[in-house]
């Protein structure tokens, strides 16, 4: 994984994926994020092989920050 790139085409080439603990039992609408990388790849559960977004650490930290401050809103 290359740091300017900022989506990888098929995400099951990655590992360490894991699911949020707010995701339920459903599994439905969830968020996957992989650990042990320098950036943070973002994939939907419901798609594994599908395309993962890759943030840097410094904007996943912004991202869930402002969503348990409530700065986003749907």
């Amino acid at each position: 994984m290359h740091s300017i790139n900022h989506t990888v085409a098929n995400a099951r080439a990655l590992t360490g994926w894991v699911k949020s603990s707010y995701s339920g039992g459903s599994n439905g609408d969830c968020l996957e994020v992989a650990t042990g990388f320098t950036a943070v790849p973002v994939r939907d559960s419901k798609a594994p092989s599908g395309p993962a977004v890759v943030f840097s650490l410094t904007g996943w930290s912004s991202f869930v920050e402002a969503i348990k401050d409530g700065g986003l809103s749907a």
